[in-house]
């Protein structure tokens, strides 16, 4: 499969590592909203339901599915 190799670079990392990816990624979007601040008129239900799309599946990986 084609994410076997990057599946086995993400295990190399530590909990800091994966915060500060996190954190990076939050300070990369606030870059984006300042670049350009329409985005700030996207309605916040539709933020919403992106966000539960988005996570839905590790979620479900993660607590859910057994083994």
């Amino acid at each position: 499969m084609c994410c076997e190799g990057l599946n086995q670079r993400v295990k190399r990392l530590s909990f800091v590592d994966i915060k500060l990816i996190k954190w990076a990624t939050f300070f990369a979007t606030i870059m984006v909203v300042k670049f350009f601040p329409q985005l700030l008129k996207v309605n916040y239900l539709v933020l919403a339901l992106l966000m539960v799309l988005c996570a839905a599946k590790p979620v479900y990986k993660a607590w859910i599915k057994k083994s």
